[in-house]
């Protein structure tokens, strides 16, 4: 009879520990050790035996590349996103919220794959056949080669895939797996991390298209053991408010390709819709003329998206007030506030402020970083700045104006869209035809062009 033993294993490195500590000793993170239990092999301490030669080197430049040439999805963004479609052998993870749309955007993929002849295979773990049925019947995606299987158990859905031989495969989701064999909960470190271990094999061995559906926790990071995202060739995460119909899907790592590539989707009826130019969905509804308003010409992997930030400012001294940076990076606000006071006489110390990326997008990159600190001014001042005009670059804590890459390419997309004027570093060079650069060396400099002076001097001491 097998020995079992128990250990601690950590969920973010999958280090072992006899026993249960506040730091793992493998990777020195805080609270990740979760209790797990393995068998003991009477045959772990026998001398291991002799294994017969393996696969042989061959010369690099001799590999044939045919075989792993990347295959289109059917679906624009989702290919622009991979590099050109899914690659066979490879293995995909999907992470997102719940209600996100993940499944609904691999069934329209699956849907579009079966529709070419190819056969492939949707396992469901969390609904029923019939609900399957039903949404795809919404989405358009029924075809003669997709098939469908309602299983959680490991062997079983091996088993299915043995039988059906599909050239493409997702497993929604892979949380819900379990093997019988491992004597741990559906959802567990141990379960999770065995069935992606196994289902990586099988996609490896049998050269198929393996797509995983994740979820995340409430800080957003995909649930269950960071070792998981190593044992995968591709993580994707699909991100969006909501209450927004913009979904966002990014890559944060892709073994065959790039990883800033970022794929625009609206969510519709008929389910996803992929947007080759979201500027329209953008700015829509953007209104002129309003105090805190400010559009900034981003980058999203190569391509530009223009995207309005806005600002508002409490009226109210607070004693603990509110820094709210939604769709920004929280951390970056507290520090522009602290440079717009020193470098530009805004002292916004007792002032709730409020920032946004507006359309439920997320811009982390520094080259927002001017367009936020024209919104906060602008907003405080009570001057709206011209509706022609668009800003873009890095602010350093000396409160200069630096310089972002592919400028040209985004102030060719604000002209594209009717943008007259870009605020501009000083060292910008020269912008597209259509286009008027407002160069600045620092932010008093940009203040002033647009006479944004606060309502109400305060000094720091106050």
């Amino acid at each position: 009879m097998a020995k079992l033993r128990t250990i601690y294993r950590c969920t973010e490195c999958g280090g072992a520990a006899p026993q249960w500590a506040g730091k793992c000793p493998s990777c020195g993170e805080w609270n990740s050790l979760v209790e797990e239990v393995e068998e003991v092999s009477a045959r772990a301490s026998a001398p291991a035996a002799v294994r017969p030669p393996g696969e042989s080197p061959v010369p690099l430049g001799e590999v044939d590349l045919t075989e792993h040439s990347a295959r289109p999805t059917g679906i624009g963004e989702l290919d622009r996103v991979l590099g050109g479609g899914l690659v066979p052998g490879s293995v995909t993870l999907v992470g997102g919220e719940p209600g996100i749309g993940k499944s609904t955007l691999l069934l329209q993929a699956l849907g579009a794959l079966a529709g070419t002849g190819r056969r492939v295979l949707l396992v469901s773990a969390e609904e029923s056949k019939q609900q399957v049925r039903m949404r795809a019947a919404r989405l358009g995606a029924l075809a003669p080669e997709l098939y469908v299987v309602a299983e959680t158990s490991l062997p079983d859905i091996v088993g299915a895939i043995e039988q059906t031989k599909p050239e493409a495969v997702v497993i929604d989701s892979i949380q819900t797996i379990y093997d019988p064999d491992i004597g741990s909960a559906p959802g567990s470190v141990v379960q999770v991390r065995e069935c992606a271990h196994r289902l990586v094999g099988v996609a490896k061995q049998q050269g198929i298209c393996m797509m995983l559906v994740g979820h995340v926790t409430k800080e957003g990071t995909l649930a269950g053991p960071r070792v998981l995202e190593h044992v995968v060739d591709t993580v994707l995460s699909f991100e969006g408010e909501r209450h927004h119909a913009l979904r966002l899907l990014r890559a944060s790592k892709h073994r065959f390709g790039p990883t800033g590539e970022l794929g625009i989707f609206e969510m519709t009826e008929a389910g996803m819709t992929g947007m080759p130019d979201a500027a329209g969905l953008l700015l829509d509804d953007r209104q002129v003329g309003v105090p805190g308003s400010v559009v900034v010409p981003a980058i999203e992997g190569q391509r530009p998206l223009l995207v309005e930030i806005q600002a508002l400012i409490g009226d109210h001294e607070s004693p603990m007030p509110s820094r709210s940076a939604q769709g920004l990076d929280s951390r970056r606000l507290p520090v522009l506030l602290a440079v717009l006071n020193q470098h530009a006489g805004y002292w916004l110390g007792k002032r709730d402020v409020y920032t946004s990326a507006v359309g439920g997008v997320r811009i982390n990159e520094p080259a927002v970083d001017l367009a936020v600190a024209l919104a906060v001014m602008s907003a405080q001042s009570g001057t709206a700045l011209p509706p022609g005009v668009v800003a873009c670059g890095e602010v350093g804590l000396g409160g200069e104006v630096r310089q972002v890459g592919h400028l040209q390419r985004r102030l060719a997309e604000a002209a594209r869209l009717g943008f007259t004027h870009a605020v501009v570093p000083l060292s910008s060079p020269e912008p597209p035809p259509g286009i008027v650069a407002l160069r600045v060396p620092d932010i008093r400099t940009a203040a002033k062009v647009f006479s944004l002076t606060p309502r109400k001097m305060e000094k720091a001491s106050e």
